[in-house]
């Protein structure tokens, strides 16, 4: 394994303008890897598709969801219960239903996540990658000067493997730890 500095560009010609610029600078061919980065959820990592089994946003949605119902059914059937003169007992049960289906979306929505780790993206944005194996610290500070000459996005430093142009290890699941601006 060795140290990797990986840029992103919008467009395929700004990439490939980019890898021209880093074997001018002295990297060989076999450093540097382009590829594209599909959309978070379209990596197309399991037998069904998409990216995992199960979505890390929803594995506290089953708690807010009981919490949400429980609470907006309870609600629907008391202001349900004052049409009982108007259209007759169905009025505490409709009211519990709605009331119940209000409660689950809003639950649903109550868990938000933040890992507190401004140094990191929480996925991994599409485009064009270009990711130079750096094997020494002159080489990375030379990849990252050149990627941001060329306005390179998302500039990150990452561990793996590139052999024969290929990031052969390269998640895409993995949240890019960003290289510091200054």
């Amino acid at each position: 394994m060795s140290n990797i500095i990986a840029g992103r560009f919008d467009q395929q010609t700004s990439a490939e303008q980019a890898r021209a610029e880093l074997l001018r600078a002295g990297f060989a061919e076999e450093q540097v890897s382009t590829f594209y980065v599909s959309p978070p959820g379209q990596h197309d990592l399991t037998p069904l598709g998409g990216d995992e089994m199960k979505s890390h946003g929803a594995e506290h949605s089953g708690r807010g969801i009981a919490e949400g119902g429980l609470a907006g059914g309870a609600m629907g059937a008391t202001i349900g219960a004052a049409t009982i003169p108007v259209i007759g007992p169905i009025g505490p049960i409709v009211g519990a239903l709605v009331g119940a289906h209000v409660g689950d979306l809003a639950g649903s929505l109550s868990e938000t996540a933040d890992d507190g780790d401004t140094n990191t993206l929480p996925y991994r944005r599409s485009g064009m990658m270009l990711a130079i194996s750096a094997a020494s610290e002159d080489e990375e500070e030379r990849a990252v000067r050149v990627l941001r000459a060329l306005n390179a996005q998302d500039i990150e430093r990452a561990e793996g493997t590139i052999a024969n142009g290929d990031w052969e290890d390269f998640d895409p699941l993995q949240p890019p730890r960003l290289v510091n601006l200054h």
